[in-house]
């Protein structure tokens, strides 16, 4: 045979063997590619520089150069079939450990997000006074993920000190991203709902920057709708088409002061009440009388049928009073003649119903979810239940 045979590609040669059409010549391929990493044993140049071309005699010298299992050329090709498996490259081994690097960070990071979130939703506070090691009150985000680790081992091996220094999701930083994007998120959320209708917002010492239009609901102070510098007015001045509304419960209760201080007697009867509960309570001892005496008054008043016991029934109800100096012996007496009279006891009476209906609207007008529609509906009932008690009686 004169030439190279394409046969030999077919054969036990076909792993390792090589050929040059410019050299015209046959290699192989391991032992050029590791002959070089031992210093015992050769295979010749013929098959790694000079290239072999024998050709009348090739199988002879083609399985002497492959020789016995401990020759050279079985030493390189073990190394060349170690470089072609893939599942034990160096790649591969830095890959399935980033990957489980990576599966750590995102339990890491979605521990943190479900802890953020789960404060969010319930206004709670996020970081503690001390959050040392040793501390026993690290705040509540550190406490969760505490507890958490305490209850789930899977997230235990990844999070707080089994997690890396520079990857343990828990500072202040992190918080606060987390918290931002769960902000971007909320309003993206309500952006989509809305889908470009209008919409209402309810303000208090703080302004809005959107450049849409929109409703502001605020509660009348001067740093509200001060004309020059109020939070109206500089709304008003960032957004023209802004429509701004007195909030409706603090409206209501400035129609109560506004008609309160049209009757006299009314006015008088309000007066008394504050005083008398600045009087009792300036004393922690007068109002332990007083509660004793009304607890005897009431179990005999249930004994005898005339009131009925109850959720909500029969509890201690009071006035916000003003910080006042409590007033002395001889002031206390008048008051009393005054709370014994007929007509104290008819106001009072008749304010306990006008203030109850007044305040179911007030409690109606503050839900966050209510709508001008429906406040306006809970007005008209209002009205229609203090004309038909006028008209009654």
């Amino acid at each position: 045979m004169r030439q190279f045979s394409s046969g030999w590609f077919k054969c036990s040669y076909s792993r390792w063997l090589e050929y040059s059409v410019k050299k015209d010549a046959a290699f192989c391929l391991c032992c050029y590619l590791f002959k070089n990493d031992y210093v015992h044993g050769s295979t010749g140049d013929s098959f790694t520089k000079t290239g072999f071309k024998a050709w009348n005699k090739a199988s002879e010298r083609l399985d002497l150069h492959v020789g016995k299992v401990n020759s050279l050329h079985h030493k390189c090709f073990n190394k060349m079939l170690d470089l072609s498996n893939q599942s034990q490259s160096i790649q591969v081994a830095f890959d399935k450990q980033s990957e489980k690097q990576r599966n750590e960070h995102r339990i890491r990071l979605n521990v943190s997000i479900n802890v953020v979130r789960f404060l969010l939703y319930f206004g709670l506070s996020f970081r503690g006074h001390d959050e040392n090691d040793s501390s026993k009150n690290k705040g509540l985000f550190l406490g969760l993920l505490v507890w958490l680790a305490k209850r789930l081992p899977e997230v235990d091996r990844v999070i707080l000190k089994h997690a890396p220094k520079n990857d343990m999701m828990t500072s202040p930083k992190i918080q606060k991203d987390v918290v931002s994007a769960c902000a971007q998120e909320t309003v993206k959320a309500i952006i989509n709902d809305l889908d470009g209708d209008y919409f209402g917002i309810l303000v208090d010492e703080s302004k809005d920057i959107t450049n849409g239009p929109f409703f502001a609901g605020y509660d009348g102070a001067s740093n509200m709708q001060g004309k020059m510098n109020g939070l109206k007015a500089l709304i008003l001045q960032e957004t023209p088409s802004a429509h701004c509304i007195h909030c409706f419960a603090h409206q209501l209760q400035l129609t109560l002061v506004a008609v309160v201080k049209k009757y006299k007697e009314v006015e008088t009867f309000f007066a008394i009440v504050a005083n008398v509960l600045n009087v009792i309570g300036a004393s922690f001892k007068r109002i332990d009388q007083l509660r004793d005496h009304h607890a005897k008054l009431l179990e005999q008043l249930l004994e005898s049928g005339e009131v009925q016991s109850g959720k909500g029934l029969n509890q201690e109800r009071e006035l916000q009073r003003p910080n006042q100096e409590a007033n002395d012996r001889l002031q206390a007496e008048a008051f009393l003649s005054k709370i014994n009279s007929f007509e104290f006891v008819f106001l009072l009476h008749l304010m306990l119903k006008v203030l109850l209906m007044s305040n179911e609207l007030s409690k109606a007008l503050y839900k966050k979810e209510q709508d001008i529609f429906n406040a306006m509906l809970f007005l008209d009932l209002t009205k229609e239940r203090l004309q038909q008690m006028r008209d009654e009686g």
